[in-house]
């Protein structure tokens, strides 16, 4: 296969893998391309199997292996995908030369820092082993969500109210580096994303609902967007048929990502899940006025 990936770009690409299936889309996704993807499987992360493809585990903090990886595999260039829960702890680094020079930032970062801190610390690793870190669009395009409605139910008048509520507190949370979601319903934001993520969210908002603590009658919406300072080459926000089961048992009338800057994984899964249980998937365009919603 070849070794020169997308734009021309030469070196064999490496899969950085946490949890979720995303990875594995994005292998499939390279190989069609006629890359021959290395996966990097974090250990006690990555959980999707990788039959097929050559693999090995290291630990994120592990510079050592994963830079044998790098000179052995002839790894030229690199992209994160999927979750990562959690961080690398002091046992767990074990670095080379280039990381002991790095190591008052690599500190800071660890002790200060919040999620996006960490990324752009393993991007820093990478580039430090003179590696090109790339984004997940770049090698698989075709997962990124477009502006408007995508599937299911036209949006009424209250979805648009709570789209554009939902925005405005996505992207103060994303500002505070806390998370990329926010449900809004009835125009009045009920549920905020944390470190636990967006489908736990969502089962809070369940709980919510089942309790009486939210309204029966209103829906409401799931907004995800982009921390405004996020580094496009890790954690995009991301949503599968997994999401939209969880939008169904939350009560929720659809979602909202935005467009350019999300993923939609098994989309053609996830449309006709949204299908089928009248739910809406769109993708919002924050530069333009009404969000470029229908």
């Amino acid at each position: 296969m070849s070794m020169v990936g997308g734009g021309g770009q030469k070196g064999r690409l490496a899969i950085i893998a946490g949890r979720g299936f995303l990875p594995l889309y994005v292998a499939e996704a390279a190989r069609r391309a006629q890359d021959d993807p290395y996966i990097i499987a974090l250990s006690n992360e990555a959980d999707a199997d990788f039959s097929g493809f050559s693999t090995q585990i290291a630990g994120i903090g592990d510079a050592r292996l994963i830079e044998q990886i790098v000179r052995r595999e002839g790894i030229g260039r690199v992209v994160m995908s999927g979750g990562v829960h959690k961080r690398p702890d002091w046992g767990s680094i074990h670095p080379t030369l280039r990381v002991v020079f790095r190591l008052p930032s690599i500190v800071r970062t660890l002790i200060n820092g919040g999620d996006d801190a960490v990324l752009r610390m393993v991007i820093g690793i990478f580039e430090g082993m003179g590696c090109r870190v790339c984004g997940v669009h770049e090698i698989a395009p075709d997962l990124l969500a477009q502006t408007g409605l995508l599937h299911g139910p036209a949006l009424t008048d209250q979805d648009r109210i709570d789209i554009k509520a939902g925005v405005d507190a996505a992207s103060a949370l994303g500002r505070l580096d806390i998370g990329q979601g926010a449900v809004c319903v009835g125009g009045r934001i009920i549920a905020l994303e944390g470190a636990e993520g967006t489908d736990s969210m969502l089962s809070r908002v369940a709980d919510l609902r089942r309790s009486g603590r939210i309204s029966q009658r209103k829906k409401g919406v799931l907004v995800k967007l982009c921390k405004p300072q996020q580094d496009l080459r890790a954690d995009l926000p991301t949503i599968g048929p997994s999401t939209i089961a969880a939008l169904s048992a939350a009560g929720l009338a659809g979602v909202a990502v935005e467009a350019g800057r999300s993923l939609i994984v098994e989309r053609a899964a996830a449309g006709e899940l949204a299908e089928q249980h009248g739910l809406f998937i769109a993708g919002v365009d924050l530069g333009l006025d009404g969000l470029g919603l229908p």
